[in-house]
């Protein structure tokens, strides 16, 4: 069964729109696996595809991606940068190289994907600045808690638009 695109809610935040649906692609291999759960979602209507330099399936996504006939301005990407890769050169290296495994120029959410003690604030400047050259149309962070927020809005001249957290029913 193939879902309507527009049967799919959104979220309005900032000056953007978020698929409230996506696909995240944790556990998925990179390769044939992941580029196959890509395509499904795509085909499904799916616009949201989240994934992250540590799940080690940048690459797979981007391939799907780029075979899909679904035009890459219609689908909301996300990629997050790893604690090891944290600080603010290193944080612009490692988002030079996510952009080249997924084939792409921009991503639609740049994310911290865990505060680093010393070294979320300098990554924070880091995606400040990839925002600013419009290679990231926004950023955020990932299980920040509230401490956390409260010390990087101190020195943060653009705020996170979003926290992702991972929540489980059980």
């Amino acid at each position: 069964m193939q879902v309507a695109q527009q049967q799919i809610p959104s979220l309005s935040i900032n000056n953007f729109t978020i698929p409230a649906l996506g696909l995240g692609v944790l556990k998925a291999q990179d390769g044939n696996e992941v580029e196959q759960a890509v395509a499904a979602a795509l085909k499904a209507g799916y616009r949201l595809i989240d994934t992250a330099s540590v799940y080690g399936n940048e690459s797979g996504v981007g391939q799907a991606i780029a075979k899909s006939s679904v035009n890459r301005n219609d689908i909301f990407l996300t990629t997050k940068v790893w604690n090891r890769d944290q600080g603010y050169d290193q944080t612009l290296r490692a988002f030079d190289e996510s952009l080249e495994r997924l084939k792409t120029d921009y991503v639609d959410l740049y994310l911290i994907h865990w505060p680093v003690a010393g070294k979320y604030v300098d990554t924070w400047r880091a995606l400040e600045r990839i925002h600013q050259e419009g290679r990231a149309k926004a950023i955020g962070v990932s299980n920040f808690q509230a401490h956390h927020l409260d010390h990087l809005l101190q020195t943060a001249k653009v705020q996170p638009v979003v926290n992702q957290i991972e929540l489980h029913t059980h």
